[in-house]
């Protein structure tokens, strides 16, 4: 079963900085769009960055100069360096991939979720 995990969450001052990464594994055959969205406490999900597999990147006008998303195709891995944080930054964020992997019997394109981890932007 194809999987996505994600690490690197934590709690960072204002100003300071965060990379998260996000691992896809499993039997893989392609990975397309991979990206990062987030949640904060009586909001809803919002799409931070989104990265096709040509490198091709999308950015939300709030993270726009101060936040990175890049992959390594190699690792099936997505990271996002958040520099400049801010406490509206904080959030649960999710990992995203649009993924061709091995199901039950039969490959398949599915959208699949990482299970989440906690940004805290606080003093």
């Amino acid at each position: 079963q194809v999987q996505l995990v994600e690490s690197g969450g934590g709690l960072v001052q204002p100003g300071g900085s965060l990379r998260l990464s996000c691992a896809a594994s499993g039997t893989i055959y392609t990975i397309y769009t991979m990206g990062w969205y987030r949640q904060a406490p009586g909001k809803q999900r919002e799409l931070v960055a989104a990265i096709t597999s040509g490198g091709s990147t999308n950015y939300a006008d709030s993270v726009k100069g101060r936040f990175t998303i890049s992959r390594d195709n190699a690792k099936n891995t997505v990271y996002l360096q958040m520099n400049s944080l801010k406490p509206e930054d904080t959030a649960v964020y999710y990992c995203n991939a649009d993924i061709i992997g091995l199901r039950v019997g039969a490959p398949g394109r599915d959208d699949y979720w990482g299970q989440g981890t906690q940004v805290t932007v606080s003093s």
